[in-house]
């Protein structure tokens, strides 16, 4: 087994001095830190991450808690998990994924000091995932928000980005804008950004002086042609539609098809909240309000590593705006 003895020898430095390198813990010479990078890379050394955590009573281990998914998960929030796990291995931390849909699938991370803290994404505006790591006393940070604000986390400021999609449809024509998210068996247990997203919208609609839509489908292609239906049948005064449901994207523009409600001649899509790859994959086009995924991730990851090295006393409240990528799904409103 290849020890840091070795790779010190390689790189004619001291045992101390490869330690600092590994382990993030003193700054250390640029030409000194490609020698020694060199020695692990051509010895291939690997970290012995038990006696570590022996010797400094951390693991230097992070665990992303998400939901434990039935179908797969969708593109955003595989950036989000990336962008993580990168912004972990910045600064000297490996992440591990750990799948939970309730409090009580935490009780093997929490009881046996196998992590350093938590990530959790997916955040509900109740959730009792956080309310279990705050009686843990595990440091933490969120991708996402509960009702409390005074908790570390990173999300999407859905004031902001609503508002720019609804500013970006008006100079077409569009009054009657719509808003297609996600269903939830219960609205306390929604997730933050759904009912975020919906706050935002509720507002922009009222400060507009014009009477909301908002419909809720699974997050599926049948949902979204489900979503089509509704709108074709029950609202069609609407000529354009602000989707913060990935999964029923493509199924809404498919499905509005299908009703002779061709995009964008008949109605505008744009999509909140998700990447722009998901935007060139649909036909026509679709413009996105891209989330900030790589941000996210990383934003958060490092928001839970300055709490374990005490470099921030105060919890980090960050938002950051989508950002609009504009596609081929916005045109004109046709006058009915």
């Amino acid at each position: 087994m290849v020890t840091m003895r070795d790779v010190a020898d390689r790189a004619n430095v001291s045992i101390a001095t490869v330690s600092f390198v590994i382990n993030g813990t003193k700054p250390v010479a640029p030409e000194t830190r490609t020698r020694i990078e060199a020695a692990i890379q051509e010895l291939g050394y690997r970290r012995n991450v038990v006696a570590r955590a022996l010797a400094s009573s951390r693991t230097h281990i992070l665990a992303l808690l998400h939901p434990d998914l039935d179908g797969r998960p969708n593109a955003t929030a595989i950036q989000v998990v990336m962008s993580a796990a990168h912004g972990a291995r910045e600064r000297g931390y490996d992440l591990v994924l750990w799948p939970v849909n309730d409090d009580e699938q935490m009780s093997p991370l929490l009881a046996g000091g196998l992590v350093d803290g938590v990530l959790l994404m997916e955040v509900q505006i109740r959730d009792p995932r956080v309310d279990r790591l705050i009686a843990s006393r595990l440091p933490f940070a969120l991708i996402g928000r509960t009702e409390n604000e005074d908790l570390p986390f990173v999300d999407i400021d859905f004031a902001t980005t609503i508002g720019q999609a609804v500013e970006h449809l008006r100079p077409f024509g569009h009054r009657r804008i719509a808003l297609v998210t996600q269903r939830t068996a219960a609205a306390e247990h929604a997730p933050g950004r759904i009912r975020r997203a919906e706050s935002a919208y509720l507002d922009t609609m009222t400060a507009l002086g014009v009477p909301p839509v908002i419909v809720a489908v699974e997050s599926t292609s049948a949902g979204g042609r489900e979503a089509a239906l509704r709108l074709s049948e029950d609202f069609p005064e609407v000529t354009a539609v602000i989707l913060v449901n990935e999964g029923a994207s493509a199924g809404l523009v498919k499905g509005s098809r299908a009703l002779g409600r061709a995009v964008p001649d008949d109605l505008s899509v744009i999509t909140a909240s998700t990447t722009a790859e998901l935007g060139e994959m649909i036909e026509p086009s679709l413009t996105v309000m891209a989330a900030p995924a790589p941000q996210l991730g990383r934003l958060g990851a490092h928001a839970l590593i300055d709490q374990l090295e005490g470099v921030q006393n105060t919890p980090p409240h960050t938002l950051i705006p989508c950002t609009l990528v504009p596609g081929q799904s916005v045109g004109p409103a046709r006058i009915r």
